[in-house]
Formats: structure tokens, sequence, C-alpha cells
């Protein structure tokens, strides 16, 4: 088991100093303003008879907004996973920004099946739901920013030894939450070869999140049996829980429960910085 953790931490390490070079920002902003480029320039030439619309999708004269906000929410979610190893607390908060930005894109898909913007009466839905979605977004910014604010770290266990063998195991399950992540992408893919429309799988992704986070409260009864940790730990799961519920709902109950499972890891977090005080205050008076 160790070999695979030794294995795992360098290719880890390796893949991460990739996607954070210089290099991969440069190329990660050229794909997304290629492919906007693209899209503005596909529509045009259907809009002039030169091509024929591969589905309906691209009938809309600002699909090419929300393909290049997907795009960017693809590379937003491979930065969810390398912030894993890294702390969980800062995962889960790094889970809700995401969810801002998923609702933010979920705005622009409102806005890029607009038909005539000067027609509010026919357009009164999506655009009431763009507003909403924008709403949403921001609230859940304010409160993920705050949290992050507010967030204190407390070592799982004072052995460094174990420390590093925690961190271990954390960044192979990054590598594995990692493959799961291009098995979705694969078959969103094939998806589209076949019916021409693209299965954003960002509920599959956050259903395997939900089990690695399982997996890492497991593990972190090894290195740590107290209440705070146990409870904290478990508390993040069910975070990531009330955004995969969000999915599987409509517009606003979908916002509420976003905005619900930001305020209840901003609680979270004041009560366990809350908790750590009182216990270095009686560790102190000790």
């Amino acid at each position: 088991m160790k070999k695979i953790l030794k294995i795992a931490v360098k290719l880890y390490d390796k893949v991460k100093s990739i996607w954070i070079s210089s290099w991969a920002e440069r190329w990660v902003s050229n794909i997304l303003v290629t492919s906007f480029i693209i899209g503005i320039c596909y529509y045009g030439a259907i809009k002039a008879g030169w091509l024929a619309p591969f589905n309906d999708f691209f009938t809309h004269p600002f699909f090419a907004i929300e393909i290049s906000f997907t795009l960017l929410l693809i590379f937003e979610l491979f930065s969810l996973i390398f912030s894993l190893p890294r702390s969980v607390a800062r995962s889960n908060s790094k889970q809700y920004e995401v969810l801002s930005l998923i609702f933010l894109r979920s705005g622009f898909k409102e806005f890029s099946h607009i038909e005539n913007l000067s027609d509010w009466s026919f357009n009164s839905e999506s655009v009431m739901n763009m507003f909403a979605y924008g709403a949403g977004g921001l609230i859940i910014f304010g409160l993920t920013s705050l949290t992050y604010s507010l967030q204190k770290h407390a070592k799982i266990t004072s052995n460094k030894t174990e420390l590093l063998s925690f961190i271990a195991v954390k960044k192979l399950l990054a590598l594995a939450l990692l493959v799961g992540f291009f098995i979705i992408g694969i078959n969103d893919t094939i998806h589209l070869i076949q019916t021409g429309t693209y299965n954003q799988s960002f509920e599959s992704f956050y259903t395997i999140l939900i089990f690695c986070d399982i997996l890492i409260v497991l593990i972190a009864l090894r290195y740590s049996t107290a209440y705070n940790v146990i409870f904290r730990y478990s508390s993040f799961v069910l975070a990531t829980i009330f955004i995969r519920i969000s999915f599987s709902l409509d517009t606003m109950e979908s916002i509420a429960v976003g905005i619900g499972g930001a305020v209840f890891v901003l609680l979270l977090t004041l009560t366990y910085n809350y908790f750590l005080k009182t216990e270095n205050s009686n560790a102190y008076e000790k």
C-alpha cells in the first residue's frame, strides 16, 4: 500500500504542477476564446445559409456563450479535484464556488435561448430565471468568500508521518476522481456523437464526489476519533449532497437549496471555530 501511495503522490504532484503552470493557464484561456469565436462564426454561417445546424441547439443566437461557459466549468472542476488533498474544508468551499458558476451558466443558458430580446412578454420566464440564477450565484459567492475568510484549520493528527499518510491517501482519491471525470467526459462525448446533444453530467460528477467525501471521513477515523473532526467531515459530505440535490430541482427550488447549503457551511465554520477557541482555552487553563 505504501508503494501505491508513493506512486500516487508523485503522479499527482506531476499532474498538478502542469495544471497550475502559466502554460496551462494560457491554453485554457486560448481554448475558451477560440470556442467562443468558432461558435459565433458557426452561427453566422448558419444564418447566411452556408451551413446547416447540427441540431436545434445551434439555431439559438447566443449558444456560443453557453458553450464557452460550459468549458469554463469543466476547467473549474479540474481545479476542484486538485483542491481536495490540500484541505477538505477548502475543497468543500470550492464545490460551492463551482455551484455559483453553474448558476451563472444556467443564467447564460436562459439568455442563449432567447430569440428576441425586445419582446419581454414572450421571454419573461427566461429573463426572470436569469435574474434568479444571477442572484443565487451572487449570494453563494458572498457566503463562500465569507466562509473562506473565517476558516480555521487544525491538523487531524500531530504525528507528521500520519499526516503525510493522510494527505497521500487524499491525493490517491483525487487521481481516482480525475479518472472518473475523464470517463464521464468520454461518455458525454459519445452521447453527443450518437444523439447530437451534449449531456452535461455535473450530477454524475458530484455523485462520485459524495462517495469520495464519505471515504475521506472513514479514512480520517484512522487518524482521529475526535468528535469535532468526525462531525465536521461528515457535515461537509452533507453539504455536497445538498449541491447534488439542487441539480434535480426546478429553478427556484434549486437556488434555495444551493443557498441553504452555503449557509450551512458558513454556520458549520463559525461553530467549529468556536469549538476550537473553547478547546484551546480549556487546554490553556489546564
